[in-house]
């Protein structure tokens, strides 16, 4: 299995002149697959919208080989509500031909740290699974968060449809802090310390 070395790849916070090249690798997702359930492929505004809104309070993060984006991921409100404050939504889109090369796995694991020094307790994903075996959804998904360290949490059924079918919602979470009566407030990632931003800029893949 290949590998990404040491000086091939970074990561960074997305930025707007990404948004083209992160809709290039969103695309397929949509036209292709269920994995997300949406019909239309946004507009570069929509989707500036959404970056833009997220990465307020969230880190919004991408890979780069030179000037190519190999994939993005980014932390969402996991509900809007002031208590759910503690929680986050985790998504990831790589570019299909850089699947299986760690590139996930390292985005995962940036997350996770930028999350707890942001005082973020709880991580959960929601993820498409399919009835039986379907040529729009394979089960990679489920088995790359169980290897991260997520757990089933719930299961909705027949709650999507998308390419005539109808598919299940998983979620999956993993809890990566203590849950005390006294907790830290949440700390927006645009106002985490400037070294935690240095160190998302210049992180290097190693394996």
């Amino acid at each position: 299995m290949p590998r990404i070395t040491n000086s091939q790849i970074f990561f960074r916070q997305a930025q707007q002149k990404d948004v083209p090249q992160m809709l290039a690798i969103y695309a397929p997702y949509v036209k292709e697959t269920a994995i997300t359930f949406e019909y239309q492929v946004p507009s570069v505004t929509e989707f500036t919208s959404r970056m833009t809104a997220i990465s307020a309070r969230y880190p919004f993060i991408v890979a780069a080989q030179g000037g190519k984006i190999l994939g993005y991921a980014y932390l969402s409100a996991f509900h809007p509500r002031a208590a759910y404050a503690w929680a986050a939504e985790i998504s990831i889109y790589l570019n299909r031909n850089k699947r299986r090369i760690g590139l996930g796995r390292h985005f995962y694991a940036l997350l996770e740290k930028i999350a707890k020094q942001q005082h973020i307790l709880n991580l959960n994903a929601c993820i498409s699974v399919p009835r039986s075996t379907d040529p729009h959804l394979p089960l990679d998904s489920v088995r790359f968060h169980e290897h991260m360290g997520f757990k089933k949490a719930a299961h909705f059924h027949n709650c999507g449809y998308k390419f005539s079918t109808w598919y299940d919602m998983i979620w999956m979470e993993k809890q990566i802090g203590r849950h005390t009566a006294s907790v830290e407030t949440v700390v927006p990632f645009s106002e985490l310390k400037i070294s935690v931003l240095n160190e998302l800029t210049s992180l290097k893949i190693s394996n």
